[in-house]
């Protein structure tokens, strides 16, 4: 009980430790910065580059339900309808992750989809435990792989030489690597009881590795595709950083990793163009945030209304 509290405490104190850090980047990043230019950015970027950014938006979130449609398999739950995966996933990861409290609010919103469908709290969590289990493969393969091409690019956030990024990275790749052999017989578990989790097999490892890459990929092109040609930003740039703000911003439990998320980017990618960089910004805010935890919300309201609203017409029957 006391390691489990010592681990929490740390995890505050890291977490509160990003955000300061990042805060104090981010104030400095935007010191002297005209509101003027950064909005005619906003107006320069191509309708063509807004859409395909959206598209690619729409690719990252279809990928997503796979995270769920993938769990409910690996739990033994298959019987369940791709589109209950779907409604589970879209409903919780806007608002879990617009909100900052990931793990509780997730969890609540898959219960709330799943409970109908016989899938109690010990299922729940096995599902937000794959789900982020897939998250986190795909995530730190892409960082990996990304950072092993361009150490250069990293090297911007954490102020590493780049050949020690470059050994970082093929750490991480081998320890994935590693993990994969582990699981390959399909027999680990963690936890006990009736909170065990079944770790996915080596072969369904790469089925997550490749989900988790399809999302991290559309996300960071979709933010990609709205930077201006004379910026002179590489894709792979884009990604690393990307990928770097994406952990860091979890990292500190910000709602959407508001502030940690942006003083990365801007680090990452700003240097003489910080007006254009902080439309780009904001676009893809719009975008990828926003919008889709607004729609998220309104669906799941309009799933408990309806639910509502059938149980009332059922008790006046």
């Amino acid at each position: 009980m006391r390691h489990r509290l010592t681990l929490r405490l740390l995890g505050i104190i890291v977490s509160l430790a990003i955000a300061v850090v990042a805060f104090l980047a981010l104030s400095k990043a935007l010191k002297g910065v005209d509101l003027d230019k950064v909005l005619a950015a906003m107006r320069m970027v191509e309708p063509m580059a807004v859409a395909l950014s959206l598209g690619l938006v729409a690719i990252s979130y279809g990928s997503l339900t796979l995270y769920d449609w993938l769990a409910l398999k690996m739990i033994g739950r298959d019987d369940l309808p791709y589109r209950v995966a779907a409604l589970a996933n879209f409903t919780s990861y806007p608002i879990a992750h617009g909100t900052g409290a990931v793990l509780l609010v997730s969890s609540a919103v898959r219960y709330r989809i799943y409970a109908p469908h016989g899938i109690g709290p010990g299922g729940v969590a096995r599902i937000c435990f794959l789900t982020g289990l897939t998250f986190w493969l795909g995530n730190l393969t892409a960082l990996g792989l990304s950072t092993l091409y361009a150490p250069d690019a990293i090297s911007q956030i954490d102020q590493l030489a780049p050949e020690i990024n470059r050994a970082l990275a093929i750490a991480i790749l081998v320890g994935i690597v590693g993990y994969v052999f582990w699981t390959w017989n399909g027999t680990r578990t963690l936890g006990g009881g009736k909170w065990s989790v079944p770790v996915p097999s080596g072969r369904n490892v790469f089925l997550q590795i490749g989900i988790g890459l399809i999302d991290l990929g559309a996300a960071a092109l979709s933010m990609y595709v709205l930077i201006p040609e004379t910026m002179n930003v590489g894709v792979a740039q884009v990604v690393v950083v990307f990928i770097a703000a994406t952990l860091l911003g979890f990292a500190s439990h910000a709602p959407a990793g508001i502030g940690v998320f942006d003083a990365t980017i801007l680090i990452g990618l700003g240097g003489a163009h910080t007006e254009e960089l902080l439309a780009v910004l904001l676009l893809f805010r719009l975008f990828y945030h926003l919008i889709p935890f607004v729609l998220s919300l309104a669906l799941f309201g309009g799933v408990e209304a309806y639910r509502n609203l059938v149980k009332q017409k059922r008790l006046e029957a």
